[in-house]
């Protein structure tokens, strides 16, 4: 059975937004909130007086949570969303309304959460940074080859000769134009693999067997590309720089002195 927020007085949710993690004793004056729970088979009563979290129950709260958080800027359904981890990546860095991912879907993510023999990370948190903006670019660009119909466009964007034109928006040709950059600052070297790794979500195994490299090297190269990503992106390891920059000012050069 589906339950939705609108089949649950507002009492009812907040009693089952306090039951997670554990059990939650219950008032009398929450009686009908909880037997309205149970019946709804959100919660259940392990024990007299004593209310839990169902599964059915986590799951709801997961839906609720990301359609508070999403409110229409993506098109993820709130009952696929529950079973990913979705963040949110702002392409421009300018706006918060960037596309939205499943981040257990990301081969850097994976890599970032590992070390390697000398205790570091495989690849470094910049370096993260780099190929995940890329990948949102990307993601802006609308670069995925499609294999399917395209419904969003518009009828009058086909032109007379029977060829559908392109639909572009303005932050479509903006993203095309950062993602080009990137790569050409990236080179022909990186610019294959950081495609491959970064957007196309292919893992190292796979890309080394496509490319017929040894074992374990994608990594290494990987690493390289990424490093010259970042290095175009604006992100270092370490911050450097002054601690406070000189305070500037348009006032005469005598101005203080008249104070």
């Amino acid at each position: 059975m589906t339950v939705h927020s609108t089949s649950l007085k507002r009492s009812a949710l907040r009693l089952l937004e306090q039951l997670a993690p554990g059990q939650r004793p219950v008032a009398s004056a929450q009686q009908a909130d909880a037997d309205l729970l149970v019946k709804n088979d959100l919660a259940t009563m392990p024990s007299q007086g004593c209310l839990a979290l169902t599964d059915a129950g986590r799951a709801f709260l997961t839906r609720r949570a990301h359609a508070q958080q999403d409110r229409g800027a993506s098109q993820v359904d709130a009952f696929r969303a529950q079973h990913l981890s979705i963040v949110s990546a702002d392409a421009s860095a300018r706006s918060g309304l960037g596309p939205k991912f499943d981040e257990s879907e990301s081969p850097l993510v994976w890599l970032a959460r590992r070390k390697g023999t000398d205790g570091r990370p495989l690849i470094e948190p910049h370096q993260l940074q780099a190929g995940e903006r890329l990948r949102a670019e990307f993601t802006a660009a609308q670069m995925m080859p499609r294999t399917t119909s395209n419904w969003h466009a518009p009828i009058a964007g086909r032109r007379r000769d029977g060829h559908a034109g392109e639909h572009m928006t303005d932050h479509m040709v903006a993203a095309r134009q950062r993602m080009r950059h990137a790569l050409d600052a990236a080179g022909p070297e990186f610019s294959g693999l950081l495609l491959d790794v970064c957007c196309f979500l292919k893992k190292l195994d796979e890309v080394e067997r496509e490319r017929r490299w040894p074992a374990r090297s994608a990594k290494v190269v990987l690493q390289l590309a990424l490093e010259r990503l970042a290095r175009h992106f604006g992100y270092q390891r370490d911050a450097t720089g002054k601690a406070a920059a000189a305070v500037r000012t348009w006032a005469a050069d005598d101005f203080l002195s008249e104070i």
